[in-house]
């Protein structure tokens, strides 16, 4: 398994394991595994099953997203990057709004690891379930489109390699942030198919693919699936259709 860098990526699909525990996550590599460029392990999966089982998929062969959304003071975020490294994680994410110095922190603790095993850092802008609505009720005025394009620009001047975007920003954060060596990150992809669930901000797969997106995460449309391979096969095609690469 190569190292994953913002030139190589390899297969543009994340599946994310949003399951309850180990039984679940381990069958859901196995029935996939070959289909998936990653795994994305979330703060319910992590919170039951902790770092062995990171380690456990990462010893497969395969390449994990640790989606826990780091945001705390700058040391807490610099630890926390460092332990996450170790893990042999390919991707983990902060949280843009935690500020220029906190992301810094957490590119820095990076830094320091083999450069073998650096995992790309991703900052997450705005959540796919928030809207502009959302927004102000946290006091943030601008609407969701603007508010990604601000996170994103700050994200790229701290010395993170991309974002995490609903797939309605793509377009925003290539034109005015970054056209290419930036990679974007979207979740609330959803096929036409499937249901939309709790996410606000949502694109089919070709969609998010045309838009310039570098990897998309798809959870319930995949594992919810009476026949998973079938599902993410159907996906892929789709993504293919859109010119995306077929390889992991």
């Amino acid at each position: 398994m190569s190292v994953i860098t913002p030139d190589n990526i390899g297969s543009k699909l994340v599946i994310a394991l949003d399951v309850p525990d180990r039984a679940a996550a381990l069958e859901a590599v196995d029935d996939l595994s070959g289909l998936a460029g990653m795994f994305k392990i979330g703060s319910q999966l992590f919170a039951a099953e902790g770092p062995g089982l990171v380690r456990e998929i990462v010893a497969r062969g395969e390449r994990v997203f640790l989606d826990l959304k780091f945001h705390d003071i700058p040391n807490t975020v610099a630890a926390a990057a460092q332990s996450a490294s170790r893990l042999g994680v390919s991707i983990f994410n902060v949280h843009a709004a935690g500020g220029a110095e906190m992301m810094k922190a957490a590119v820095d603790a990076v830094s320091r690891q083999d450069s073998e095993r650096r995992p790309l850092i991703l900052g997450v802008t705005v959540l796919t379930s928030m809207n502009s609505s959302s927004l102000a009720e946290i006091g943030i005025s601008d609407d969701a489109a603007s508010q990604v394009v601000r996170l994103a620009a700050l994200a790229r001047a701290s010395g993170l390699d991309g974002v995490v975007a609903s797939p309605l920003e793509i377009e925003l954060v290539r034109k005015r942030v970054a056209a290419e060596k930036f990679v974007i990150l979207t979740p609330g992809v959803r096929p036409a198919w499937s249901e939309s669930g709790d996410q606000k901000r949502t694109a089919t797969p070709a969609e998010a693919i045309r838009l310039g997106a570098d990897l998309l995460v798809i959870g319930r449309p995949i594992l919810g699936a009476p026949r998973r391979r079938d599902a993410a096969e159907r996906i892929l095609e789709e993504m293919e259709s859109a010119g995306a690469k077929a390889n992991v």
